[in-house]
């Protein structure tokens, strides 16, 4: 953490509010893109960002240093996120997002930018997200995690460790298992679509390829 990420957490710590906007200006592209991959849409993306940044303003005060603030914030998102995931359904009474958190110094509003693509690019690329956020969604929650992390938003092996508080080896472990699920589920969707070229011989029968 370099000293100026130093010095907005210790203002935050003593409740200066504006130094939190200033960190959460500094994450929340990541924090978003890591929401949006594992909820699979903008709006429940909105609201696990929101909940997950609500969480690690309650819990700065017990923020000690002795890891990388950005670890200890991811942390907090991935956690948010696997409960989501291992709820299978939103939970009702997350924070609205125009509902401002009361707090002893006055109240802190969240409010994340719209971060939904213009849209061309939408319309370019929905086919393939869509796709992309389907496979996802069939795979178990610790190794959707993984494969988010890593292959998606190119986090290193030691921070999705650091992050996941487990070793290397278990990241890599779920992460080669993430990648053969994902291999094997896109094959059969392939199969599935391969068309049927149905040619007719001699006599008008017909034979399937």
């Amino acid at each position: 953490m370099d000293i100026t990420e130093k010095e907005l957490v210790a203002r935050c710590q003593r409740g200066d509010l504006s130094a939190y906007d200033e960190l959460m200006k500094c994450y929340e592209q990541k924090v978003y893109a890591l929401c949006f991959r594992m909820s699979g849409n903008h709006t429940d993306a909105q609201d696990l960002a929101q909940e997950a940044f609500l969480k690690a303003f309650r819990a700065l005060p017990s923020f000690k240093g002795q890891s990388q603030f950005s670890t200890w914030l991811y942390r907090i998102v991935t956690n948010t996120c696997l409960d989501e995931r291992r709820r299978q359904a939103r939970k009702p009474g997350l924070v609205s997002m125009d509902k401002p958190l009361d707090t002893d110094d006055g109240q802190i509003a969240v409010t994340l930018p719209d971060k939904g693509p213009d849209p061309l690019s939408e319309a370019l690329n929905s086919e393939l997200q869509a796709e992309i956020q389907e496979l996802l969604s069939r795979l178990p929650a610790g190794q959707r995690i993984v494969v988010v992390m890593r292959d998606l938003e190119g986090y290193s092996y030691d921070e999705i460790a650091a992050v996941l508080d487990v070793n290397i080896g278990t990241v890599k472990s779920r992460l080669n298992r993430a990648r053969a699920r994902l291999r094997d589920l896109y094959l059969k969707k392939e199969e599935h679509f391969t068309p049927v070229v149905h040619l007719k011989g001699k006599g008008g029968l017909s034979h399937d390829l």
